[in-house]
């Protein structure tokens, strides 16, 4: 499904993993991927994240942003078919992936772009979300304009041509008690 906005090319699939293969994912998920509990700069200080990463991909894809440097894991089996599986929908190729593990609530992600110059100008970023349904929201940095999709279980939103140029997203804390999300970000790293 094409959600329309300016400036930004989204498409959202609320059912690509069949829901008899939802479950199963996310507990493979929540135990294989090592996760970790990473610090950024903030203000010149160090802070830990409001929610557990791991970075993983080819050989030299390593990935920065806020003061931290990730080099990658190797493919996990359980990442190598997700990747494939959003490679033959997107055509399009992807080298690395970043999992966050948003715990409960009180776990989130501040509003920003993913416009770091090793993702290139017009990157493409394929989301897919297990567990608890969180609110992914975007908002335009011109006009304001905000945009609120709840993202399901086993759903995929990709993000692509001017979106990150134009647009920030967060997933904000909520009130409603939540149990844990994993979302699965697949990137392309420029060399």
């Amino acid at each position: 499904m094409n959600i329309a906005v300016p400036n930004a090319t989204l498409n959202y699939f609320p059912d690509f993993i069949e829901i008899n293969r939802q479950r199963s994912i996310y507990e493979r998920l929540l135990n294989e991927l090592d996760w970790q509990q990473e610090h950024i700069m903030l203000y010149g200080r160090s802070t830990p994240i409001p929610r557990l990463q791991a970075w993983y991909g080819d050989p030299n894809s390593n990935y920065a942003y806020s003061g931290l440097t990730m080099a990658p894991q190797p493919w996990l089996a359980i990442l190598t078919e997700l990747k494939m599986a959003v490679e033959q929908h997107c055509h399009c190729r992807f080298n690395a992936m970043l999992a966050n593990l948003y715990r409960d609530q009180s776990d989130s992600v501040a509003w920003h772009s993913d416009d770091e110059h090793e993702l290139g100008d017009e990157p493409i970023i394929a989301s897919l979300s297990f567990g608890d349904e969180r609110n992914f929201q975007l908002k335009h940095k011109v006009s304001g304009e905000k945009l609120n999709i709840p993202l399901k279980t086993g759903s995929l939103l990709v993000m692509s041509g001017e979106t990150q140029r134009y647009w920030q997203h967060c997933l904000p804390k909520t009130k409603r008690l939540k149990n844990a999300r994993i979302n699965l970000t697949f990137r392309q790293i420029k060399k």
